[in-house]
């Protein structure tokens, strides 16, 4: 990830929100041989004062949950629609053509934990995105043991975020001319195209 100024959110908030709002997310690590390994996964953000901790399950047995066993430095990926931006839509030509995107990353240590803490992950997971709190979905409504059988295939765990960096790049090295003209053919565009014209707007 480059650091340049401009490219940035206006407040820590900003960068939170968007965490919150993009919670499918790629988990990467390296294996026991030194290759990275990498998985998605939907993950609860839990903010306490400066605390970050993301939380979340993986089925046990696969190349990337063993290898978090092993080495537990991760990095969480958050994202969300990109889209391409034409050099033809600036004031000023002779210039390349680039890409619009927001992205996090997170760093910490996987921590994988008890089959209390798995339980208490799968019935947040639920009540947060299955919404309907009396859905037959939700784990409170699932047989024990239809639970205890497939808490046996999966661990959970929590990531402390030690280090927190991002880009928004949002076309704000460009001349207003130039950005109004990208947010006005960027809304033209397909789905991802109109989500990076609001997100223009939003900045």
């Amino acid at each position: 990830m480059y650091h340049i100024p401009y490219f940035k959110a206006n407040n820590h908030q900003e960068v939170l929100a968007f965490m919150q709002a993009n919670p499918f997310v790629t988990l990467c690590g390296v294996d026991a041989n030194g290759f990275p390994v990498a998985t998605h996964v939907p993950v609860l953000i839990i903010i306490e004062d400066e605390k970050i901790t993301i939380s979340g399950h993986l089925m046990r047995k696969q190349d990337h949950a063993n290898a978090f066993e092993i080495n537990k430095n991760v990095l969480v990926i958050f994202s969300a629609p990109s889209a391409f931006v034409s050099a033809n839509w600036y004031t000023q030509k002779n210039m390349g053509s680039t890409w619009n995107y927001q992205t996090v990353h997170a760093k910490g240590q996987l921590e994988i934990k008890d089959q209390a803490h798995l339980f208490n992950v799968l019935t947040e997971l639920s009540l947060h995105f299955e919404k309907d709190v009396d859905a037959p979905t939700q784990v409170k409504n699932l047989s024990p043991e239809y639970m205890e059988q497939n808490m046996k295939a999966i661990y959970s765990f929590d990531i402390v975020v030690q280090d927190l960096q991002h880009v928004f790049k949002l076309s704000q090295n460009r001349d207003e001319a130039s950005q109004a003209n990208i947010q006005s053919q960027l809304e033209k565009g397909d789905a991802a195209c109109k989500y990076m014209a609001a997100a223009m707007q939003k900045k």
